[in-house]
């Protein structure tokens, strides 16, 4: 599975020829000039919630692409009445399948609101499901029990966790995040992208290392397989 970072908490990842891209915050992210998101393709746009942070530039990936983008219900329903022709609603608990296998909507301790300030539904993280393997994507979130109960059920190859802090949980926090999960390999994001959550990137990845965590940074723009 090949997945290639593009700063903040937007990522994206090839599974079976199908492109997943995660949030996408780009265009608006001072630390992400380099990448184009005309040359980003996106099959589905995974959305974990409102902030503008993570949907400010699934509207226009969207028209672009013709991604379907799935996100929870009130996020698909504003998305939709901005012109995105293609949504699939979730809240936490809901799965559904898809051609590249199954995602479920998971919860995630965190704030949801559209930039206006409105209600925009319940913040969650994502588990998908594939023939290629599982991962988990936290959204932001804070530390919360309700990770194990993705251990219990779904075996992980890897997990995508905010590292950040302040707004989210932070490097100490992923790593028990990790545990138990019973997930060794983590991809950090939601880090560096604003003063709040600039952090120590080599004492995170050796904070990291000293738990038996591997933690990979990927560079903006960076592919890394899994």
């Amino acid at each position: 599975m090949k997945i290639t970072y593009y700063g903040h908490a937007c990522f994206a990842a090839e599974i079976g020829g199908k492109h997943l891209l995660f949030d996408p915050f780009i265009t608006q992210n001072p630390l992400a000039k380099s990448v184009d998101i005309k040359k980003i393709k996106a099959d589905y746009i995974l959305v974990s919630h409102a902030h503008d942070d993570h949907l400010q530039d699934a509207g226009e990936i969207a028209g672009r692409t013709g991604a379907l983008v799935i996100a929870n219900f009130e996020v698909a329903e504003w998305l939709a009445k901005k012109g995105v022709k293609k949504v699939h609603g979730l809240n936490p608990g809901g799965s559904f399948s898809f051609d590249f296998g199954r995602a479920k909507f998971v919860h995630a301790i965190h704030s949801s609101s559209f930039p206006d300030g409105s209600y925009g539904g319940t913040a969650g993280g994502f588990v998908v499901e594939s023939a290629e393997g599982n991962f988990y994507y936290s959204g932001d979130t804070a530390l919360t029990l309700d990770m194990k109960l993705i251990s219990e059920t779904t075996r992980l190859k890897f997990a995508v966790l905010c590292i950040g802090g302040n707004f989210t949980m932070d490097v100490d926090d992923a790593i028990r995040a990790a545990g138990l999960l019973q997930c060794k390999e983590i991809i950090g994001v939601h880090y560096d992208t604003f003063p709040p959550i600039k952090i120590d990137q080599a004492a995170a990845v050796e904070k990291c290392r000293a738990k038996g965590v591997t933690l990979h940074l990927l560079p903006i723009g960076g592919t890394s397989n899994f």
